[in-house]
């Protein structure tokens, strides 16, 4: 079975695991935690990196952080994972839908001036898939209503919006390093931002709040999210070769392009103003294929090529629904997407032979 995604860990990470090992550092302390903020908040652009447990918690810290009121509204896509909207309700918060650009995938930024009302406090871009949000007109929306931006960019890893990249688009952004991703630690997860205040309250929030004057003396409820040293080792030496893990991916997507032409698909774009990563190389099914993305994965099983679902938007989810949210929503794109979309293999670790066994399957399948 050629699987969807493999982590490429040939630089300097057993190295680093190693030297962590034996200086008896494991856990949360250590030279790695330090290294691995500073670079990887050097890379997007920002002065302050802030490494957590996972991209789950990353998006819940850095609503926490905020001190938002009882109740604000954050909007979001409904194209997204269950953790965005996880994250909105941890911290008191209304999540607010809306629907996907029809061809980038993200979130639709000309729907979001319709959805602000005097109780929104945050939008909630999500660069889907390696490509970014249009920013520009999220921008415009945030300065003129006095609105914060948290990305989550826990697909993007140095994608780009007019040559800055994602990470230091927002207040905070949110990053993942899952092992599918195009950085990883294995687990793990960072919030960078440009506010040195705000980096310090998530520093001190992901550790129990503990104080700086006096260790147990606390004054604020904080988590325990923390990112271990040995993690942070294989995050740095990750970072180090980001460029080509970079270079990986926008390969794997030029040769899909290509031999994935004139099947009857809707293939990833790149905006002029956008660097896309392709953090995995998604397609939507034709109206005119007489099947949907759940029996392409099937056939596709079948002649030993895995694939994943595009998401289920978050207002079709039975756990949100059966709490009174998003009642009578639609958004027309985002279900199109659910039941028509795929992404290929597109790992690190996706040999060109490999590459072409999925595509001549995909041109057998939609024969």
């Amino acid at each position: 079975m050629i699987p969807v995604s493999a982590p490429l860990l040939n630089g300097r990470e057993m190295d680093y695991v190693r030297e962590a090992v034996e200086s008896g550092w494991i856990s949360s302390e250590g030279r790695f935690i330090a290294a691995f903020e500073q670079r990887w908040a050097e890379y997007c652009g920002v002065p302050h990196g802030i490494a957590v447990s996972n991209g789950t918690v990353a998006l819940q810290l850095a609503l926490r952080a905020l001190d938002l009121p009882a109740g604000s509204e954050v909007i979001l896509p409904s194209c997204t994972i269950i953790s965005c909207v996880l994250a909105v309700l941890e911290a008191d918060c209304v999540p607010v839908l809306v629907d996907s650009d029809p061809q980038t995938w993200c979130m639709n930024a000309d729907q979001v001036a319709a959805k602000i009302t005097p109780r929104t406090r945050v939008l909630m871009p999500v660069h889907l898939l390696g490509h970014p949000c249009d920013m520009a007109p999220l921008r415009e929306l945030a300065d003129r209503h006095g609105l914060l931006i948290v990305e989550d960019a826990a697909e993007a890893h140095g994608a780009e919006y007019n040559g800055r990249r994602c990470g230091s688009l927002g207040t905070l952004a949110c990053f993942s390093f899952y092992a599918n991703k195009i950085i990883t630690t294995g687990e793990g997860g960072m919030i960078t931002t440009a506010d040195p205040v705000l980096a310090e309250r998530l520093r001190a929030m992901r550790n129990l709040c503990f104080r700086r004057d006096r260790r147990f003396l606390h004054t604020e409820l904080g988590f325990n999210y923390r990112l271990t040293n040995m993690q942070a080792a294989v995050g740095l030496a990750q970072v180090e070769r980001i460029g080509e893990h970079i270079a990986i991916k926008r390969r794997i997507a030029a040769r899909y392009l290509e031999g994935l032409h004139g099947l009857p698909l809707t293939l990833p774009v790149e905006r002029p103003w956008a660097r896309n990563v392709y953090w995995m190389f998604g397609l939507v099914l034709d109206d005119g294929v007489p099947f949907d993305a759940d029996e392409l994965a099937i056939r596709m099983r079948k002649e030993g090529v895995d694939s994943r679902p595009f998401f289920l938007g978050m207002h079709e989810q039975p756990i949100l629904k059966a709490r009174g949210l998003f009642e009578g929503e639609q958004y027309p794109v985002a279900e199109r997407l659910a039941r028509r979309g795929v992404y290929l293999p597109s790992g690190l670790g996706l040999g060109p032979a490999q590459q072409e066994t999925v595509i001549d399957v995909m041109r057998q399948v939609l024969a």
